[in-house]
C-alpha cells in the first residue's frame, strides 16, 4: 500500500529557500548592472533611487521570511518529525473475523472504555475529534450521555476506568495542560463525586498529556501514563489516593520515551503537516492480575517494559536506583491500549494492521485477532464472561481533520471479542 502524507513539508520549505536566494541573488544583479545606467538621467535619479531602495527591502523581507520558515521547519522536524517504519511483527491470527460483535455505532470516535463487573458499559469521546459530548455510558446498544454532577467541570477525558471499589475514575488531561489536569472518582450508583484531586503544575503542567492510567485493585495507587506529546518529557506517574500526593517518575528513561518510527495508518504517514509526527510518550499502561507488575511504553517503542509495584512505591529509591528496577520484558508490535488477563495474558492493539496482538506470559508475541473494522484499535476494558470491549478510535480520520471530513468517515464502532481467559472487568 502507498503510504501517503501532507506533501507540504520540510523538504518543500527547504526548497522554497534555496529557489528564493537564486531569485533574490538574480534582482540583486540585475539592479546593480542597471545602476550606472539609471544615474545618467537626471531627473529621474531621485524616483529610481527610491524604487531600488522599496525593492531591495521588500526582497531582502521575502528573502528572511522564507529563510525563517525554512529553518523553523528544520526545527520542527529535528524534535517531531522524522521516523522510519516499524517492523511488521504480526502472524496468522489465530481468530477468524467473524468472532467480533458490534456493541455500538457512532457518530464520532471512541478513545477509551471501561466496564464494570455488572455489564456497564462507560467510555470516552476521542477528544481529538472535538466531539460535543465528551463522555458517554452504551445502555440498549445507544450512546446516552454521562450524567455528571453539575458543579463538576471537566475539560477533556480521554482515560476512564471502573475499580474494585464501584468507583468510575476520570482523567481530565486539559487539553494537554492549557486547563486544569485532574482527577475525579465517581461513585458508580449515584454518581457523585467521590474524590477530586486536581494536579499542580510541576507533575502536569502546559504540553503535558495524561493519557492513560491503572487503579491498584485495593484502590490506594493510581498509575499514569504521561505522554508529553508535545511537551517532550514523558514519565510515570504515581498518585497515592489516601494521601492525595503525587510524584513523577522516570522521566525520560528510555522506557517512556518514544523510538523514532513514525506510525502507518491505512497507507497514510501519521505526519501532521509534514512535520509533526504522532509519536506520544508512555501510553501503553496495564496492571497483571496478581498485582505484581506494571507494564508500560510508549507507542512506537518495540519493547514493552515493566516495573514491580513495590518499587513504584517506595519513595526512598532515588532516580537512578528506580531506573535500574525497570525491566525489558519483551519485543512487542506497535500498541496503543493494552490490557492483561488472570493468566498472564497481554493483549495490545496495534494500529498499524488493525489487529489485536496477544503476548504470552514467555514473552511470544502472537496476533489474536485481525480485521479492517479494527480501524485503530485504542482503548481496551475485560467485561464479565470474557469479553474484551475494544473502542475503535481511527485516529488517522481525527487528529487535526475538520468536523465534516470526521463525520464523513464514520461511523465509528465499539465492538467486543470473546476471549478463552478471564480477567476482573474495568481494566
Amino acid at each position: 500500500m502507498v503510504e501517503r502524507h501532507n506533501q507540504f513539508s520540510v523538504p518543500t520549505y527547504l526548497g522554497m529557500t534555496e529557489n528564493f536566494s537564486r531569485f533574490f541573488l538574480k534582482m540583486r544583479d540585475k539592479i546593480e548592472s542597471n545602476r550606472n545606467l539609471w544615474f545618467n538621467d537626471a531627473p529621474l535619479q531621485l524616483a529610481r533611487l527610491r524604487r531600488l531602495f522599496m525593492l531591495k527591502i521588500i526582497i531582502t523581507f521575502l528573502f528572511s521570511m522564507v529563510l525563517l520558515i525554512g529553518l523553523s521547519a528544520s526545527v520542527l522536524d529535528a524534535i517531531y518529525g522524522g521516523g522510519e517504519a516499524f517492523p511488521d511483527m504480526t502472524t496468522d491470527a489465530l481468530m477468524p473475523s467473524e468472532a467480533i460483535e458490534v456493541v455500538a455505532e457512532l457518530a464520532y470516535p471512541p478513545g477509551n472504555i471501561s466496564v464494570s463487573d455488572s455489564g456497564r458499559i462507560f467510555f470516552s469521546y476521542h477528544p481529538e475529534a472535538k466531539p460535543p459530548v465528551n463522555l458517554a455510558e452504551i445502555v440498549n446498544g445507544e450512546a446516552i450521555p454521562l450524567a455528571l454532577p453539575e458543579d463538576l467541570a471537566l475539560t477533556s477525558v480521554l482515560s476512564l476506568r471502573v475499580d474494585r471499589q464501584n468507583r468510575l475514575w476520570l482523567l481530565d488531561f486539559a487539553d494537554h495542560g492549557t486547563a486544569t489536569p485532574q482527577l475525579v472518582a465517581l461513585d458508580l450508583d449515584t454518581m457523585s463525586v467521590l474524590h477530586h484531586y486536581i494536579f499542580p503544575s510541576d507533575i502536569a503542567g502546559i504540553g503535558s498529556h495524561l493519557n492513560d492510567f491503572q487503579v491498584s485493585h485495593d484502590g490506594k495507587y493510581i498509575y499514569i501514563a504521561e505522554a508529553s506529546i508535545f511537551r517532550k518529557n514523558p514519565a510515570l506517574i504515581v498518585y497515592d489516593v489516601e494521601n492525595k500526593s503525587a510524584r513523577r517518575l522516570l522521566e525520560d528513561h528510555e522506557s517512556v520515551t518514544p523510538e523514532k518510527f513514525v506510525p502507518v495508518v491505512a497507507g497514510e504517514k501519521m505526519l501532521i503537516f509534514g512535520v509533526f509526527a504522532v509519536r506520544p510518550g508512555v501510553d501503553s499502561i496495564a496492571l497483571d492480575r496478581s498485582g505484581k507488575w506494571l507494564y508500560f511504553a510508549p507507542i512506537t517503542n518495540t519493547y514493552l517494559y515493566r516495573i514491580a509495584l513495590k518499587d513504584l512505591h517506595d519513595s526512598s529509591l532515588s532516580d537512578e536506583a528506580l531506573a535500574e528496577k525497570v525491566e525489558r520484558f519483551a519485543k512487542k508490535s506497535m500498541s496503543d491500549g493494552i490490557t492483561t488477563d488472570d493468566t498472564g495474558n497481554i493483549y495490545l492493539t496495534d494500529l498499524e494492521h488493525n489487529a489485536i496482538n496477544l503476548l504470552t506470559p514467555e514473552g511470544k508475541l502472537k496476533t489474536l485477532i485481525r480485521d479492517d473494522q479494527l480501524r485503530w484499535p485504542d482503548g481496551l476494558s475485560f467485561g464479565p464472561d470474557g469479553w474484551l470491549y475494544i473502542t475503535n478510535s481511527a485516529l488517522n480520520y481525527a487528529i487535526a481533520k475538520p468536523q465534516s471530513y470526521i463525520l464523513e468517515k464514520g461511523p465509528y464502532h465499539i465492538v467486543r471479542i470473546k476471549t478463552e481467559s478471564s480477567a476482573y472487568p474495568g481494566h
